[in-house]
């Protein structure tokens, strides 16, 4: 029974309500083994960051949106930026 919805990296995930763990929607997996991104198709840094985005100085957190969400950058200093994230062309 999939009891509750959300996104891990971008992918659709639930709660299964029959063993209490989180799965991939589209398939049943366990999310212990992250899955790419579908919108830039990077795995998370070690650390658990967005590959995309890496680790940011004087950054708290910060997500790049995997295409499903806006991004959003929170500064070590309280300060938050949302906003859709574009690719630079540099």
């Amino acid at each position: 029974m999939k009891t509750i919805i959300s996104y891990l990296n971008g992918n659709r995930i639930y709660l299964d309500g029959n063993d209490d763990l989180w799965r991939y929607y589209e398939d049943d997996k366990l999310t212990d083994q992250p899955k790419p991104c579908p919108k830039c198709n990077c795995l998370p840094t070690k650390e658990g960051h967005d590959m995309c985005l890496g680790k940011l100085p004087g950054v708290k957190s910060a997500c790049c949106g995997h295409g499903i969400k806006e991004a959003y950058v929170a500064f070590d200093n309280g300060i938050t930026i949302r906003g859709k994230l574009e690719k630079s062309e540099e």
